[in-house]
C-alpha cells in the first residue's frame, strides 16, 4: 500500500507540474494534447542546410563580384575642386542688409544691390556679401560664402553659396535615432548600423565603380546583394525567417534588373534627361549614363523589396505560431491576403513618393500645352515612369515568391505538451476542408474550421 500511495503521490506531483496542454473545461475528451500556439521553434537542421546551400552561392558570387568590379584607384576620376586657387569657402552669420551697415568698414556704394548683406566672420570682423534678392536672408542666418576678394576690388568680397543646415540636420538625425531606439530598441540599433554599412558600400564601392566605367548591371546586382546581406541579418538576426526574406529580396532584385534592362532599351532611356547627369561625362569620361540609370532603377527598388519580403516572411511565421497544424497551402493563402493589401498600398506609395520628389518638374510639364501622354513619355518624366513601373513589377512578383518560400520553410508544427514536436518541418496534416489556419488560444486546434478567416 505504501508503494501504491507513493506512486500515486508521484503521479499527482507529475500532473501538477506538467505543462498545461491548453484545454479548457473539457474541450477535448481524449487524452491527446495539442499545441495552441506560441513561439515557432527553430527550423529543423535539414531546412537550415538547404537554406545555407541557397545563400552561400549568393555570398560567394557577391564576394567575387566585389573583387572583379572593384575599380583601380587610377581608373577613378579625380575629384573636382569646389573653389579655384586663391578663393575659399567660409561660414558666416548674416548681420543685416548692407545698406544698414555703419559704413566704417564696408561703405555702401552703388555697387551694392538690394540683395547684398553684411556678414560676420568667425574672427568677429564684418564684410559684405553678394546675394541674389531671390534668396531670403535674415539677420542671424548662418551661411556658406565664397571669398573672391583677391580677384576683384569690391565692397562685397564674398558671394552667397548656400545656407548652413548642420544644426537642423543634426537635430533631425538625433530625433530619428532616438525614436528608433526607443521604439525598436536593440533591433533598431542594429538597423541603424546596417544603414551605415549600406552607405559605406555605396561610397566605397558603388560610386567609384560607376565613375570608373565598370559594368553598371554588375555593379547594381553586387551592391544590392552586399547591402541586403548586411542589412537584413543585422536588423533581423541570423534566422531561417530572415534567410527566406533575403532569398525573396534577391529574386525580386534579379527580376527588377532583368525587366529594367529590357525597359531602358525599349523606352530609349538615355539617362541624360537631368542636367546634373549631362555634366557627368565631362567630369568622368568613362561613365555610362544609360547604365547608371539602370543601376539607379535597381537600387531604388531595393528598400521597398526588403520591406515587403520581411513582412511576408514574418506573416507566415506568425500565422504558424497561431495555427500550429495548418497546412502549408493554407498558410500561403492567408499570408497572401496580407500580401495583397501590401501590394495595394505600395503601388500608390511609390507613385506618391515620386510626385512629391518631382513636384517642380511636374508643375513645369503641366504648364506646357501638350497631351498627358506626351508629358508622360517626355524625356524629363519617362525615366521616372520606367523606374516606378519596373520597381512595382519586381515588388509585386517578389511577394508571392517570398510567401511560397516561407510557407515551405516554416516549421511544420509547434511542440506539444510533452515538449516534442509532432513534425520535423517536412509535412503537415491536411484538414478535411483545408480552410482553417488554426485557432486562437482556448479553441481546439484539431478542428481548423473553428478559426475565423484572416481578413
Amino acid at each position: 500500500m505504501r508503494g501504491v500511495t507513493s506512486e500515486t503521490r508521484a503521479d499527482r506531483h507529475a500532473r501538477a507540474t506538467r505543462p498545461s496542454s491548453g484545454h479548457h473545461d473539457g474541450a477535448h475528451g481524449s487524452g491527446h494534447g495539442h499545441s495552441h500556439g506560441g513561439p515557432v521553434p527553430p527550423a529543423p537542421w535539414r531546412t537550415r542546410v538547404v537554406l545555407a546551400l541557397l545563400v552561400v552561392p549568393a555570398v560567394v558570387a557577391t564576394a567575387l563580384g566585389l573583387w572583379a568590379l572593384w575599380p583601380a584607384a587610377a581608373d577613378v576620376p579625380e575629384r573636382v575642386p569646389v573653389v579655384v586657387e586663391g578663393s575659399e569657402l567660409v561660414v558666416a552669420t548674416v548681420v543685416g542688409p548692407l545698406a544698414e551697415s555703419n559704413g566704417d568698414t564696408w561703405p555702401t556704394t552703388e555697387d551694392a544691390t538690394a540683395g547684398d548683406v553684411e556678414i560676420r566672420l568667425a574672427d568677429g570682423s564684418t564684410a559684405g556679401m553678394q546675394a541674389d534678392a531671390r534668396f531670403v536672408l535674415e539677420p542671424g542666418d548662418r551661411v556658406t560664402a565664397l571669398f573672391i576678394g583677391d580677384f576683384a576690388e569690391t565692397v562685397t568680397p564674398y558671394v552667397f553659396m548656400d545656407h548652413q543646415r548642420d544644426v537642423p540636420f543634426g537635430l533631425l538625425a538625433g530625433a530619428y535615432v532616438l525614436v528608433v531606439l526607443l521604439v525598436a530598441r536593440w533591433r533598431g540599433l542594429a538597423a541603424l548600423v546596417g544603414l551605415a554599412a549600406a552607405f559605406a558600400v555605396f561610397v566605397g564601392f558603388t560610386f567609384p565603380a560607376l565613375l570608373a566605367g565598370q559594368d553598371a548591371m554588375g555593379v547594381a546586382l553586387v551592391t544590392s546583394s552586399a547591402v541586403m546581406l548586411v542589412v537584413l541579418y543585422l536588423a533581423h538576426g541570423l534566422t531561417a525567417r530572415t534567410t527566406v526574406a533575403l532569398l525573396g529580396t534577391l529574386a525580386g532584385l534579379a527580376l527588377t534588373a532583368g525587366i529594367g534592362a529590357w525597359a531602358t532599351g525599349a523606352a530609349r532611356i538615355t539617362g541624360a534627361s537631368d542636367e546634373m547627369a549631362q555634366n557627368l561625362p565631362y567630369l568622368a569620361p568613362g561613365v555610362d549614363l544609360r547604365g547608371i540609370a539602370l543601376c539607379g532603377l535597381v537600387l531604388a527598388g531595393m528598400g521597398v523589396l526588403n520591406d515587403v519580403t520581411i513582412t511576408q516572411a514574418s506573416a507566415v511565421w506568425e500565422l504558424r505560431a497561431m495555427a500550429p497544424h495548418a497546412p502549408r497551402r493554407v498558410l500561403f493563402a492567408r499570408a497572401m491576403r496580407i500580401g495583397r493589401d501590401h501590394i495595394a498600398s505600395t503601388v500608390y506609395t511609390i507613385a506618391f513618393a515620386y510626385v512629391g520628389a518631382a513636384l517642380p518638374l511636374l508643375l513645369t510639364v503641366w504648364l506646357l500645352d501638350q497631351t498627358p501622354l506626351m508629358s508622360l513619355t517626355s524625356g524629363e518624366i519617362a525615366e521616372e515612369v520606367v523606374r516606378t513601373l519596373v520597381g512595382s513589377i519586381g515588388l509585386v512578383l517578389a511577394i508571392p515568391l517570398t510567401t511560397a518560400i516561407a510557407a515551405v520553410v516554416v516549421p511544420g508544427e509547434l511542440s506539444g505538451p510533452d515538449g516534442h514536436g509532432g513534425h520535423d518541418g517536412g509535412t503537415d496534416r491536411e484538414d478535411d476542408d483545408g480552410e482553417g489556419a488554426g485557432p486562437p488560444a482556448g479553441v481546439g486546434v484539431g478542428d481548423a474550421r473553428a478559426v475565423p478567416a484572416v481578413r
